[in-house]
């Protein structure tokens, strides 16, 4: 991939407000309000039927909104849907592709859709190939591909256009291990070239260590400062296990730390990382024998599972 030569400026690459959206008596969404900057991942969490898919069908043009404000780009999609589709990289759930195009073919007709000639669409495409660990089925058709090796293809031809936003639905489904982390390296790259990703995704604790903000949903509303919030403090629990927990806790007790009993030892309160590097050198001091230390688990699951009403 061509690395854009001047990262834009932190500015929001995507805005909507109350956005509505709505199928005969059904309410797919009802008031959805976010921001998406550039440079930064932010995902988008919800139980199945909140209304992400949905949502992201209208920040990328091709669903329109019964109400609410969007703006991508700096463009609207309801007005310019031309300049909204040159501007995103869209990734769906699932690949639709020709069975009988080749790999390198697939993104090369990609190319050429948004007007690329076709020597650079399939220059292009080869980058992006060998990007996505795909160089070898260059010439094979896609028909042969596995479901992870497909999602790989389908982040590559979102790609194959530079777009300044990209939006991610379950990018993540049916790859194994290491392509997962591949793909968050991935990810995180294509960021810091200056682009927003908006990433929706089921696999709570990978995003944890792939976004920058999140967004919830449920029931076809975001949850905003609340959710914010809650993700703000999950990230304030930290798991400590000790050789003798009861002692562990005790020492947090006389030390005046705020902590929860757990199995093997405490969950405490501790701020940033810097206060948990003080706190554990300060316990090591005291004697006590921790031998694991470090966030008491994913913050975004611990807000999903948190969040009251999507309780079943």
């Amino acid at each position: 991939m061509t690395i854009m030569e001047e990262a834009p400026p932190m500015t929001d690459a995507i805005t909507a407000r109350g956005v509505a959206r709505s199928f005969g008596s059904v309410q797919a969404v009802q008031d959805a309000t976010l921001t998406v900057p550039r440079g930064q991942v932010t995902a988008l969490i919800g139980p199945n039927g909140s209304g992400k898919t949905t949502l992201l069908l209208m920040l990328s043009g091709l669903l329109r909104p019964d109400a609410g404000e969007i703006t991508v780009a700096g463009s609207d999609p309801r007005t310019d849907s031309a300049a909204v589709r040159a501007a995103i990289g869209w990734m769906p759930d699932q690949l639709g592709s020709w069975d009988n195009l080749t790999c390198l073919q697939t993104l090369t007709l990609m190319g050429r859709s948004y007007r690329i000639p076709r020597r650079d669409a399939t220059a292009k495409g080869r980058e992006l190939l060998a990007r996505v660990h795909l160089e070898e089925f260059a010439d094979r058709p896609t028909r042969v591909l596995s479901r992870g090796q497909k999602q790989r293809l389908s982040l590559a031809r979102a790609l194959v256009h530079d777009p300044a936003v990209l939006l991610l639905d379950e990018p993540a489904n049916g790859l194994d291990p290491r392509s997962r982390i591949e793909l968050r390296h991935f990810v995180r790259e294509i960021a810091a070239e200056g682009r927003a990703v908006l990433v929706s995704s089921h696999v709570l604790s990978e995003l944890d260590e792939m976004v920058d903000e999140a967004i919830f949903m449920s029931k076809g509303r975001t949850m905003g400062d609340d959710a914010a919030r809650m993700v703000a403090d999950a990230r304030t629990k930290y798991r400590i296990w000790a050789l003798d927990p009861a002692r562990l806790r005790e020492t947090l007790a006389a030390g005046g730390v705020a902590f929860d009993e757990a199995e093997g030892g405490a969950v405490a309160r501790i701020a940033d990382e810097r206060q948990a590097a003080q706190a554990l050198a300060w316990l090591v001091g005291q004697g006590i024998e921790v031998h694991r230390f470090g966030p008491a688990g994913s913050a975004l699951e611990q807000t999903y599972m948190a969040m009251e009403e999507d309780r079943r």
